[in-house]
């Protein structure tokens, strides 16, 4: 995996080769810490890179560290400054993900999240499609469930959880499908392996509720918004079964790495006309507008990386990531 030349680790920045964590940590040895997927995207016609709800997402991880009795170095206003300065100083200029990650660093044995000393870094990497397919993706229905949230926070980007998406996400890949389909215990829809979901039922979008154990994605957020705001589409949160997907008008995948995903197959049932939806390419167009900054009713939601006193650099060569989880 190619990364930028320099991370945020124990308290500066350093080169990538130094942000080393020991075999003692506790993190490592137990999964407890949360992380965070954020997107920057480059536009060569501004000469800028473009991170995507950025403040958002540090709200998120604040949560996230919350929950695992951790909290963030830094206010928000500087932890956005310091995402920021480490872009500039690993000179993106193609679309990059950028992984920050809050853990407990203490080298002890022993299961526990209280009194222990906590860490935070921050890595970025040239970033292009997570899930590779050509035109619509595949889905199997996982063997697995959900994690609950009464075992693991649903709401938190737990790392340690992401073992759950992992047996996932290799059952369904093992057996010739792009991406699983995950339920509940109850048997509702969950989400993808590491992707919120979206079905187009009746002309208006379907989602499963929070309270469903899905990650309240950030993106799944921006999509409803916009279907409302630029498209007119209302979204509708509400379990949904398996088998409503199979006859349903479209689906989706969505989430920070995947972005916008079409389902064309369902176990081995085709949704829809097999291809991308209308809405669906609708949704995703629009999407790729506003995070390119094409849209200037949202450039809100972007955080400019270069100015005039910190010029962009030659465009770099776009690579892939395939393996970072959303």
């Amino acid at each position: 995996m190619k990364t930028g030349k320099y991370a945020y680790h124990c308290g500066e920045i350093v080169p990538i080769e130094q942000a080393q964590v020991p075999i003692t940590n506790h993190a490592l040895n137990y999964g407890t810490g949360c992380f965070e997927g954020i997107r920057a995207y480059w536009s060569e016609d501004e000469r800028q890179l473009f991170v995507f709800r950025l403040p958002e997402h540090y709200e998120r991880l604040a949560a996230s560290a919350h929950i695992l009795m951790m909290q963030l170095p830094f206010p928000l206003a500087e932890m956005c400054e310091l995402t920021t300065e480490l872009l500039r100083r690993n000179e993106h200029s193609t679309d990059t993900y950028l992984r920050p990650l809050m853990y407990k660093s203490a080298r002890i044995i022993g299961v526990r999240l209280h009194d222990l000393e906590e860490q935070f870094s921050l890595f970025t990497a040239p970033f292009g499609q997570y899930i590779e397919t050509e035109g619509a993706a595949r889905l199997r229905t996982s063997s697995w469930r959900r994690v609950e949230d009464t075992s693991i926070p649903a709401r938190a980007k737990i790392t340690g959880s992401y073992v759950n998406a992992a047996f996932s996400k290799s059952e369904a890949m093992l057996d010739g499908y792009d991406e699983a389909l995950v339920l509940t215990e109850d048997g509702h829809v969950a989400e993808g392996s590491a992707e919120n979901l979206f079905a187009v039922i009746g002309g208006k979008l379907v989602t499963p509720p929070v309270s469903d154990n899905i990650l309240a994605g950030i993106t799944r957020s921006t999509l409803i918004q916009l279907a409302s705001e630029v498209l007119g589409v209302p979204t509708v949160e509400r379990s949904l079964d398996r088998t409503e997907l199979y006859v349903a008008q479209e689906v989706f995948l969505c989430g920070t790495g995947a972005e916008v995903v079409p389902v064309g197959e369902i176990d081995r049932r085709r949704v829809g006309t097999g291809q991308e939806g209308e809405l669906t390419r609708e949704l995703r167009e629009t999407y790729s507008r506003v995070v390119r900054g094409r849209d200037p009713r949202y450039s809100d939601w972007l955080t400019p990386v270069y100015s005039s006193e910190h010029p962009a650099p030659e465009a770099e060569e776009s690579l892939a990531l395939s393996a970072t989880p959303a």
